[in-house]
């Protein structure tokens, strides 16, 4: 478990959302989850790597690029699926906790929990259902911007992806040019287009 207790503020203003962010053995079919990153509403940050069961066996080379994680680092270092979904109810029971990767996200925690027969306590939900249009248009670059002051974290390991979300989300909040009313009836379109964005985050 790794704590990033300094990013609790942003611009001097406490952060709201708990964020979630996975990575994985590879981007398709027989992928299953190998890292969870968690950063909370104080900012705290919680990563596990996850000891892979016997029958995951996908790996892709170019996932492991990406995220810079062996099975060798996995089996001799990573904890039990159990282990990891009894850590993520215990920290976030009763919580909504937001990805920006929604889809792949919620079907590997779906696949973590399904994997030792538990249910979480949890709620996961698209950052995208938080953003109006504008905000949306604005996610990728801003988030580029965002990365730059914690370009001393690695990228695509979870809690520094989980961190650089988190604060994305927080300087649209924070910009007036973005700051505009979210219509509810307009959330399943959010989500529609927020698509866009998991295809180009990677793992």
């Amino acid at each position: 478990m790794n704590t990033l207790s300094r990013y609790n503020t942003f611009r001097g203003k406490p952060i709201m959302l708990a964020v979630i962010d996975i990575e994985a053995s590879g981007f398709g079919r027989g992928s299953y989850p190998i890292e969870v990153g968690v950063v909370m509403p104080t900012g705290d940050s919680h990563c596990w790597l996850i000891r892979p069961l016997p029958h995951w066996q996908h790996w892709e080379a170019e996932a492991a690029a990406l995220h810079g994680i062996s099975r060798k680092d996995l089996i001799q270092h990573g904890h039990s699926p159990e282990t990891v979904a009894q850590a993520l109810n215990q920290l976030l029971r009763g919580l909504c906790v937001y990805s920006d990767a929604w889809g792949h996200d919620l079907s590997w925690i779906g696949q973590l929990f399904d994997s030792v027969d538990r249910v979480p306590a949890f709620r996961l939900d698209a950052i995208t259902s938080l953003l109006s249009d504008t905000q949306i248009d604005a996610w990728s670059t801003t988030k580029e911007r965002v990365f730059t002051h914690v370009s001393h974290l690695q990228r695509h390991r979870a809690s520094t992806d989980a961190l650089v979300v988190q604060q994305t989300y927080q300087t649209l909040q924070d910009d007036t040019q973005f700051s505009t009313e979210l219509c509810p009836a307009n959330r399943a379109s959010r989500i529609q287009r927020g698509r866009a964005l998991h295809a180009t985050r990677g793992l």
